[in-house]
């Protein structure tokens, strides 16, 4: 089969043919891809970053976002069927560990991640457990079922806490960050404003749902947000960036008993003013991945119910011949989420 795969240690990646997965064992099913999406994690291991390089052991398929149809199951499975249309959780947990059997298994101590630990599904066939597999309504079409797992991020963030009636501040508008401003508005918030650094994405922003749009490197984003809340502060803040200035931010704009929820990835240490947190009394909350499976299951009702349309986040449809392609798309920001059509 054809694959996208991270053959050596350096910047770059490789279409090649490779063998076909075998016969699944145990509880794991074998899916036919028909659509896969590129995450920044997979930009960040086609550039070979430091996180990367620490983590991916070359050779790696690549790719965790698909869509596809079960082919083949293993003897153990006891739910899924031949012929099930599906996407995949790309967190594969123990099962065993105190968060796992505490709800807490998008924490779980030994999870596994799709593309960077085990082969992905950047490929015409993935192999992954039963337990990772989501049955997907057959109204959803593929390009939109594979991007369940960012856009499971940006519902577990936004809906951390109340979000109907609130004021909403989305800093960083990459796919994720997106995907947050359309939940907020199909979600009931009251306003919903968001910033980045790419006009493009702003763009997107706008488009999905944002009421008012900021771009960072024109002036004070901070006064922005004073003037468009006439000096409360936004109720709820949702950090996408990572960006060092925007953490800060988030600390600043949200009103004294608002709620900051933390996505974003840092590549550098933070300093914050603490006591000022405190006594503004803010709720910080630190969101990592999805609920396993309250999100799938709210996402689900989100997008079969109609309440909530991301297509327009999709800007790009592409072969994997053209997976430099995307990933320069990524780099550059002119993109929203890149799909590889099967």
């Amino acid at each position: 089969m054809k694959a996208i795969v991270k053959v050596e240690p350096r910047e770059g990646a490789q279409l090649m043919n490779v063998a076909d997965p075998p016969s699944p064992v145990s509880d794991q099913v074998l899916v036919k891809v028909k659509a896969t999406s590129i995450c920044g994690t997979d930009y960040h291991i086609h550039s070979w970053d430091a996180w990367s390089s620490r983590r991916v052991k070359p050779p790696r398929i690549m790719g965790h976002e698909f869509a596809g149809t079960v082919v083949a199951i293993g003897p153990e499975v006891s739910r899924a069927r031949v012929g099930d249309y599906v996407s995949g959780e790309s967190h594969w947990v123990c099962g065993l560990c105190l968060q796992c059997r505490s709800g807490q298994k998008h924490v779980c101590e030994n999870t596994r991640i799709l593309g960077v630990d085990v082969d992905g599904c950047f490929a015409e066939y993935v192999t992954v457990p039963e337990g990772s597999s989501w049955p997907n309504d057959p109204s959803v079409p593929a390009e939109i079922a594979c991007i369940q797992d960012p856009l499971g991020n940006a519902i577990h963030a936004a809906l951390a806490g109340e979000i109907i009636g609130r004021s909403v501040a989305v800093l960083g508008c990459g796919p994720i960050g997106i995907f947050a401003v359309a939940v907020a508005r199909a979600c009931g918030a009251r306003r919903v404003f968001a910033t980045d650094a790419k006009p493009y994405r702003l763009a997107l922003a706008e488009k999905l749902g944002a009421d008012a749009v900021f771009d960072v490197t024109t002036g004070d984003a901070g006064a922005f947000f004073s003037k468009v809340t006439n000096g409360l502060g936004v109720d709820v803040v949702l950090e996408m960036s990572g960006a060092v200035s925007a953490i800060r931010q988030a600390m600043e704009i949200a009103r004294p008993g608002g709620r900051v929820s933390l996505m974003g990835i840092p590549t550098a240490e933070v300093s914050l003013d603490i006591s000022s947190m405190i006594f503004k009394g803010l709720d910080v909350q630190c969101i990592v991945g999805r609920r396993l499976y309250e999100t799938w299951d709210t996402m689900k009702g989100l997008l079969t119910g109609g309440r909530l349309d991301v297509a327009p986040v999709i800007t790009h449809r592409l072969g994997f011949d053209e997976y430099d392609r995307g990933m320069a798309l990524m780099r550059d920001g002119l993109c929203g989420k890149v799909v590889f059509e099967l």
